[in-house]
């Protein structure tokens, strides 16, 4: 990812639980971006993929590469969902979905250790290859299959089946997916709540005015 000067993570919790929001609504609009045309836009896709594989980021805003604009995509769903703009229904249920995971992950034990395990592994390969090589994205798409994939609650990829069966396709999909359950596991540690989704949305359009 080209350089970005480090822009200070904002002190206010509404605004900290928006970014990694963000994250989570960026990774449902590459997967449906992925699985239409497949092809995404490589800032918004270095962006997950990095906060990924960096299981100890330095601070907060190091996790997103230091810039809100690097969540730019996701931030534009989270306008979507507030009701500002027109919102495409498959990647807000990709997203809510997401969400969903989590709170299943967050709470199988046995998965979480095992789930760290694999991102530790994938974090040794990205110091060697760099976080974006093929080799990379292949075992972060692994290591969703092994783990979230597992539950019954399964998030179904639509789009161009042609494409979807592509070379290193499925493994980009699931790697989408990876970051968005990172994302959300970061918006759950800052105090989001899905009831806060419905009940607070004023709360939340005052984060995304902060943010630019």
């Amino acid at each position: 990812m080209s350089a970005t000067p480090i822009h200070r993570a904002p002190d206010s919790q509404a605004a900290r639980q928006a970014l990694a929001l963000a994250g989570v609504f960026q990774s449902a609009s590459l997967v449906d971006e992925l699985a239409r045309t497949g092809q995404v836009d490589p800032r918004a896709w270095e962006t997950l993929i990095n906060a990924t594989v960096d299981t100890n980021p330095a601070s907060f805003e190091a996790i997103y590469g230091g810039h809100p604009n690097n969540l730019r995509r996701g931030l534009e769903t989270l306008e979507a969902l507030v009701g500002r703009k027109q919102a495409n229904p498959v990647v807000l249920r990709y997203g809510f979905s997401l969400l969903l995971l989590m709170n299943k992950l967050r709470t199988d034990r046995h998965m979480m250790e095992l789930l760290g395990q694999k991102l530790s592994h994938v974090q040794g390969q990205a110091e060697h290859f760099g976080s974006t090589h093929e080799n990379v994205i292949a075992s972060l798409g692994d290591a969703y299959q092994e783990t979230i994939s597992t539950f019954k609650t399964r998030i179904v990829v639509q789009g161009d089946p042609s494409l979807l069966q592509t070379r290193m396709m499925p493994e980009r999909v699931r790697a989408c997916l990876m970051a968005g359950i990172r994302f959300a596991l970061l918006w759950h540690q800052q105090g989001g709540r899905r009831w806060k989704l419905v009940f607070q949305r004023k709360a939340l359009r005052r984060a995304l005015d902060s943010l630019g």
